[in-house]
């Protein structure tokens, strides 16, 4: 109450001097500057990629068309209260408001052209592109309460909004530098995060199972730093969590069973290699190509595109059948049935002919040709071929097998049986002897 009794004789000042007619007048240009500038921010864009041409694409000038864009607004309004100003002056008028905005804005840009510069120079992160407009509107607010004085007493009156547990002095304050220290860490987590993705991802020593439990062991490990550094930054003394962790650790253990479960499993997945992404795996009724190993679930993506994802729980305890776990090499099996007045042989001869024609068709182990038995309706023939490429699919390889089979034996007269029943009517009427 004392500390309001203080702010109000401030907040008076100022409310009088800004309702003076040089102040509104000048307040009245600051908000027309401003729309001019929106409207000159609103045409930049288009001006600047119809003056680029061409040379929009490159990424140099794509990099100085965005940089413009985040500038566009405060310099333009800038050069408006710069042109209005030296023409208020002229006529011997004083000009505070406009004065205390001149560097306003000259901070504006700064802090919006070095954040981009720091989100473009370094590996682009999404928590940075999301956090881009509150960290600098939060600078930038910061710079003008120093400016006009502000800054000293708004940090007390926020030291002074608190709440005290016995010791603990609890504060709107301490809860902003908490704030600010957990975000400032975790984007630099972040960002440390995935520089180390990418440069495993380019090194050509590392497979991708090594890759992806390099990558978990750096996100889980700085994540945790960050969090225990942004406490220790704000004065937090990480003794007083020892007891009280473990307590929740306890509940929490008999509460996520499952999800810890899924956790180990997947460090299990990464360490014997058993599923790497890439591999070409079917479990259940499930058929796809592993997209990646996150920390809970596998991300299988099949030939529609449909991504499931699948508990790593359920990849260790269940049967999985791995197309690509030693040797990508794939050998399926294509039955086919020629009718006893055919020749076997020339008709084998005619399924290695229309196999050899697949490019996806490996020639080594070559496409083998074989006489399975004689059915009921004609001899079964067995044609067998290999493939290196799973992930690109094997329905469809078998597809185009069968319809060049089918146009060979067309083509040479080959038939194809089908099952054929002879139906003999009995005439329950007639005597039985006769």
């Amino acid at each position: 109450m004392d500390y309001i009794e203080k702010l109000l004789p401030v907040v008076e000042h100022w409310f009088d001097k800004l309702t003076t007619i040089e102040s509104l007048i000048q307040i009245a240009t600051v908000i027309f500057c401003g729309m001019l500038a929106a409207l000159t921010h609103q045409h930049w864009q288009s001006f600047i990629t119809r003056l680029l041409g061409e040379l929009e694409k490159r990424t140099f000038f794509r990099l100085i068309l965005n940089a413009s864009d985040r500038l566009a607004f405060p310099m333009s309004m800038l050069l408006y209260l710069l042109a209005i100003r030296f023409a208020i002056e002229q006529f011997g008028l004083n000009t505070p408001v406009l004065d205390i905005m001149t560097p306003l804005l000259l901070s504006l840009a700064l802090i919006k052209l070095v954040i981009y510069i720091l989100r473009t120079g370094f590996t682009p992160s999404p928590a940075v592109r999301a956090w881009e407009g509150f960290i600098s509107t939060t600078i930038w607010i910061m710079v003008a309460l120093h400016l006009v004085g502000w800054l000293d007493d708004v940090i007390d009156a926020m030291d002074k909004l608190a709440i005290d547990f016995g010791s603990t002095h609890i504060s709107l304050l301490s809860f902003l530098e908490l704030f600010t220290a957990i975000v400032f860490f975790v984007v630099l987590a972040n960002w440390l995060t995935r520089l180390v993705e990418s440069q495993a991802r380019r090194s050509p020593y590392i497979n991708p199972s090594m890759r992806v439990l390099l990558v978990k062991i750096s996100k889980f490990s700085l994540y945790g730093l960050a969090f225990i550094f942004a406490l220790k930054s704000v004065g937090i003394d990480l003794t007083a969590f020892a007891v009280f962790s473990g307590a929740i650790g306890v509940g929490i253990g008999f509460g996520l069973q499952k999800v810890f479960s899924n956790f180990i499993s997947g460090f299990i997945l990464i360490f014997d290699r058993s599923i790497r992404p890439g591999d070409v795996i079917s479990i259940g009724e499930r058929f796809g190509w592993v997209q990646s190993l996150r920390a809970r679930y596998v991300v299988i993506k099949d030939r529609d595109g449909v991504e499931t994802l699948i508990p790593n729980e359920n990849m260790i305890t269940s049967e999985v059948t791995n197309w690509s776990y030693s040797d990508r090499a794939v050998r399926r099996r294509i039955p086919v049935q020629i009718s006893y007045q055919d020749d076997p042989e020339a008709a084998m001869d005619l399924l290695l002919e229309a196999a050899k024609d697949k490019p996806r068709v490996l020639r080594t182990p070559e496409p083998a040709a074989r006489l399975i038995g004689f059915g009921d309706n004609g001899i079964d023939l067995e044609l067998r071929i290999w493939i290196n490429d799973p992930e690109k699919g094997i329905a469809n390889v078998v597809s185009d097998v069968n319809l060049a089979i089918w146009k060979n034996f067309k083509e040479h007269n080959i038939t194809i049986p089908f099952p054929q029943r002879d139906v003999r009517i009995v005439d329950e009427a007639a005597p039985a002897g006769g």
